[in-house]
């Protein structure tokens, strides 16, 4: 079945940047969706950004121009490349897969994607 892991977490300091990797196994196509949400403590899960199998992304506002996903098919490798990362940001990251689709406008729905990785922490101070 469909396993995604991420990586790549850590603590940094505000202004800092991280970059978290995502490798999906268990599916051999490369057309679907996907993307990363995140989860503070005490908060409800927040879609980030959503990459359709075109290639097309969606960022909410708040990842606008700080943070950038780029997906490797021959790796089965998404990443998220994340700059000037904020105490706001301080999270659990998660990447998710809908092999159901291949166009995902809105990154408010990752975070309902049926297939979702563990997550990696994300301290920024």
């Amino acid at each position: 079945h469909v396993q995604l892991v991420e990586s790549g977490g850590g603590s940094v300091q505000a202004g800092g940047s991280l970059r978290l990797s995502c490798v999906i196994s268990g599916y051999s196509h490369s057309s679907y969706c996907m993307g990363w949400f995140r989860q503070a403590p005490g908060k409800e899960r927040e879609g980030i950004v959503s990459m359709s199998s075109d290639g097309s992304t969606n960022y909410v506002n708040s990842a606008k121009g700080r943070f950038t996903i780029s997906k490797d098919n021959a790796k089965k490798t998404l990443y998220l490349q994340m700059n000037n990362l904020k105490p706001e940001d301080t999270a659990v990251w998660s990447c998710a897969a809908d092999t159901s689709r291949n166009y995902c406008k809105f990154p408010e729905e990752v975070p309902t994607f049926a297939y979702r990785g563990r997550g990696t922490q994300v301290t920024v101070s």
